[in-house]
């Protein structure tokens, strides 16, 4: 599904889209590629989206629990469960997410 132009993605930042009642993070690390994870902290009921983006992480703002862009897992407490994590693809410098979540190891 076509969610934005890369363009409208700042460097080191996220945006929250909502795709068939899933919120999702699309976010641009800070080397430029973009990611989708989900928007949930496992945490707490907060959106990630709003939270510090950090190379390759993505920190919730509430309880700064960092979860990795690559497989959504948490790599600092308090959040234990991961989020999940979304296929992205660039095509004519549009993104295009697969709102089914991949299985990562």
């Amino acid at each position: 599904m076509k969610i934005c132009a890369e363009s409208d993605i700042e460097l080191g930042s996220a945006v929250r889209v909502v795709i068939d009642g899933t919120p999702i993070a699309v976010v641009r690390d800070s080397a430029g590629v973009v990611h989708a994870i989900g928007d949930t902290c496992t945490h707490g009921d907060i959106s990630l989206a709003e939270g510090f983006v950090e190379d390759d992480t993505l920190e919730c703002w509430a309880h700064g629990s960092k979860f990795s862009l690559l497989t959504g897992k948490p790599i600092t407490l308090p959040a234990y469960e991961p989020v999940p994590v979304f296929a992205v693809s660039i095509v004519d410098g549009d993104v295009f997410i697969d709102p089914t979540p991949v299985v990562t190891p």
